[in-house]
């Protein structure tokens, strides 16, 4: 073939592309009546409002003529950001994107919540005496029997929950947005102290005990908008899940300063070279969330919100999770200071056999992200093999 007939067949083949419009585009459009003309000059006024500077009428006319049709299947970081903001739509609604995009200019800060738990065994007894006393009302949607009540707490949302079993816990839910994952790791290791002390005066004052102990607090955070993008974005989640590993063991410096420096070269150093861990298990799944849990705690970032898990699944997890690990170490911490744990008999060993059922068996209408939820966070807190022991520890004691 000669090289004009050669050419000739790449221009029919170029005339005979097909293009595949963006309906979602040309749906929201159209739902409000307007042509591209008056789109552009929509997107012209919100670039002035927002300070980006406009590229101009004619160019957004051409840019959404080629982002419509589909000449363009995924435009850049510009147009993906003003069409989002249009649209009051993610990324993820507007062009399918499997991942997460790239950060937009002038985009610094991440949109993150953090929930603490802070489970405190008092027994069945107090537990009692304090869903009465503070009016706790039943919480009907929690995976276990428990009564919650909202609790009064500058800079946090807080709710006090009881399971009849003898746990009560605190959950602090607190808006932190951040430019880094150091901050959250300097400022993770100061507000547990003071979080921990804060729930011990409470349930003391409460309860008129001076016995009650705060042991920990775990933390999930919920990452709804992200400064990263590609691998550094599931790298900074990795860190996330475990922000420890960004600090010197036992870092007691006086200055806060210095220790955020110290956090914030380790975090650059691991952001170029990745990072993970072996006890660290990812459940998120591609096209609609990163999520990871360890030890240290839980992170969860949905790409595509309306897809996947709902914050509240994951909340509702943890307190299950918790409740129960605070009321199996009870049981261990009596065995290990030489004495036969004297628990109720409705909360004996087939109480927590049911229990390990619950927790660690599928249920038939059981999503695969939920699924994968409950295994990874019950895998890495433990609580599998607390349940084990503290089921054989109650039926040696009731066998004697």
């Amino acid at each position: 073939m000669d090289r004009g007939t050669r050419g000739m067949d790449r221009g029919t083949a170029d005339r005979e592309q097909r293009f595949v419009p963006n309906q979602v585009l040309i749906a929201l459009r159209g739902e409000r009546g307007w042509g591209r003309p008056r789109l552009a000059k929509a997107l012209d006024s919100l670039c002035l409002s927002k300070g980006w500077g406009s590229p101009g009428l004619a160019a957004l006319e051409k840019a959404l003529y080629r982002i419509e049709t589909g000449r363009v299947a995924r435009p850049d970081d510009f147009y993906t950001r003003l069409l989002c903001e249009a649209y009051e739509k993610s990324a993820h609604e507007l062009f399918g994107d499997l991942v997460a995009g790239s950060p937009v200019e002038g985009d610094s800060t991440c949109g993150l919540q953090s929930h603490k738990f802070i489970p405190i065994f008092v027994g069945p007894a107090a537990v009692a005496k304090i869903v009465d006393s503070q009016g706790m009302r039943s919480a009907d949607t929690q995976w276990l029997e428990c009564h919650r009540t909202e609790v009064s707490l500058s800079g946090a949302r807080c709710d006090l929950y009881s399971w009849p079993f003898g746990v009560v816990m605190y959950h602090l839910v607190e808006d932190r947005p951040i430019t880094q994952v150091a901050e959250l790791a300097v400022w993770r290791r100061s507000s547990y102290e003071e979080n921990m002390i804060w729930a011990q005066e409470e349930l003391r004052r409460i309860t008129g005990s001076a016995d009650v102990n705060a042991s920990y607090v775990l933390s999930l955070y919920w990452l709804d908008r992200s400064i990263w993008s590609g691998i550094q974005m599931e790298t900074a989640l990795r860190i996330m899940c475990m922000p420890r590993v960004l600090l010197e063991r036992d870092d007691v410096r006086s200055d806060a300063r210095d220790s955020l420096g110290h956090a914030t070269l380790v975090e650059q150093a691991l952001l170029r070279e990745g990072f993970n861990h072996s006890e660290m298990v990812n459940f998120g799944v591609k096209g609609i969330s990163h999520g990871f849990a360890s030890w240290s705690g839980v992170v969860y970032h949905p790409v595509a919100p309306e897809r996947g898990l709902p914050e509240r699944d994951l909340v509702a997890c943890q307190l299950a999770v918790q409740a129960i690990w605070a009321y199996c170490d009870h049981i261990r911490v009596q065995v290990e200071k030489g004495f036969d744990p004297d628990v109720p008999a409705e909360f004996g060993w087939r109480f927590l056999r049911g229990i390990r059922s619950r927790i660690t068996t599928e249920r038939a209408t059981e999503t695969f992200q939920h699924r994968a939820m409950r295994e990874a966070i019950v895998e890495t807190s433990g609580l599998a093999r607390h349940l084990s022991q503290a089921v054989e520890t109650l039926r040696e004691c009731e066998g004697k």
